[in-house]
């Protein structure tokens, strides 16, 4: 699959989430979305990412903005991780990796030499109509959470 890029209509999803619950794209329609792909609960970057996240929530709320983080991880997984961590971002599992494979981000990667498959770092903002607003790939973790913040108040 190409690439998505910005203006792009972003692909409907439904996924289960903490507490037995599930979330779609289709259903926040009317209101900015972030969606945060991210490799795996409860490592270094990850969260971090996922804390900064919790950090701005208020901020994300005030901008009227929902929050999705996403990883390949199971649902049990995602509740440890964020009742270690006191996270309050909604966290949605893909362990089909069909919305991973989708959005791009379930990837061929390397390191030490191995190559593997697994999920590229990325944050989507999606519109109000389900356009993607803006994109950030490889993600470097320090500072993004505020970078798509104030990208999602700019929606507004």
């Amino acid at each position: 699959m190409a690439d998505l890029a910005a203006g792009d209509m972003a692909p409907d999803f439904t996924l289960p989430t903490g507490g037995g619950g599930e979330v779609s794209l289709s259903a926040l329609r009317g209101a900015p979305v972030v969606v945060y792909f991210y490799p795996k609960d409860d490592t270094s970057g990850c969260t971090t990412e996922a804390r900064d996240f919790t950090a701005l929530a208020e901020e994300f709320k005030k901008a009227g903005t929902k929050v999705i983080g996403v990883s390949p991880d199971s649902v049990k997984s995602h509740d440890k991780f964020a009742a270690k961590h006191g996270l309050n971002v909604l966290l949605a599992s893909d362990e089909e990796k069909s919305m991973l494979s989708a959005y791009g981000v379930w990837k061929e990667k390397s390191m030490y030499g191995r190559t593997y498959m697994g999920v590229e770092r990325t944050t989507f903002l999606i519109d109000a109509d389900g356009r993607i607003a803006a994109i950030w790939r490889k993600v470097k973790v320090a500072g993004h959470a505020e970078t798509v913040l104030n990208s999602a108040r700019a929606l507004r």
